[in-house]
């Protein structure tokens, strides 16, 4: 039986990790579930974005370590599949935290293109106080977010931030009451999902692509070729049809 939870309401497909006993932890079964649904997410033409939270009480506590089989450095590989898989997913992604998101649930939380908070969510590191070091680019992912200090206070110094401290070090978009959490994560996904989805494929590939640039120029040529592109699409010859012929009845 799945212990994941897909719904599809107006092009945003809701994944939920439906685990509740095991507070939503990941196992390699699970981790391969994640990975045959955003295989058909992507695939499915009516998907414009994806929302992934976790059943209540937790977004995701980590990964099933005791899992990780007769080779470690496999088994790792295995279960940062888990969130690597939603992170290489080339339509946009919102992670609504929904409790607390540790270790690896953290990175799943990470890898999203954008996080929502509830105020009960928790983001906690522990890797040191397991004794394990980071994994899956953690560090990584955490540090470009929201900077050295953030990083270091969240995984060498042990802080845990609810979901309101979250937001105010920039790990979160939003930090909303917990009933408004999924409403509010599935509303930015609709934004998103009602743009034509081969420029929205291309804009979220350029904001990926463009930290690796490093001047405004070579940016500026990047971007020229994309845009020169959307300028010939017909969503936007529509949408100057439509702005010239309002011009045309003002004048």
């Amino acid at each position: 039986m799945s212990r994941l939870l897909v719904d599809i309401t107006d092009r945003v497909a809701t994944v939920t990790i439906n685990d509740p006993k095991r507070r939503n932890a990941f196992d390699l079964a699970m981790c391969d579930e994640v990975k045959e649904a955003f295989d058909e997410l992507d695939n499915n033409p009516d998907v414009g974005a994806i929302v992934i939270t976790g059943a209540a009480p937790a977004f995701c506590a980590g990964a099933e370590l005791t899992h990780l089989g007769t080779s470690t450095r496999q088994g790792l590989l295995a279960i940062y599949e888990g969130f690597l898989r939603v992170g290489r997913s080339p339509k946009p992604t919102i992670s609504a935290v929904n409790g607390p998101a540790v270790g690896a649930g953290m990175n799943l939380a990470l890898i999203t293109d954008l996080r929502v908070a509830g105020v009960s969510a928790r983001f906690d590191a522990r890797f040191l106080q397991l004794g394990i070091h980071s994994g899956g680019g953690h560090s990584w992912m955490l540090r470009r977010l929201c900077g050295p200090e953030v990083a270091f206070a969240l995984d060498l110094f042990g802080e845990i931030l609810d979901g309101r401290d979250a937001e105010r070090v920039g790990l979160v978009w939003r930090c909303v009451e917990d009933d408004e959490l999924l409403p509010t994560a599935q509303a930015l996904a609709a934004k998103a999902a009602a743009g034509p989805p081969e420029l929205v494929r291309r804009f979220k590939q350029s904001l990926r692509d463009v930290a690796n640039i490093d001047n405004q120029q070579d940016a500026m040529q990047y971007e020229l070729t994309h845009q020169a592109w959307s300028t010939e699409q017909p969503e936007f010859q529509a949408n100057l049809a439509k702005l010239r012929a309002k011009i045309s009845s003002k004048g």
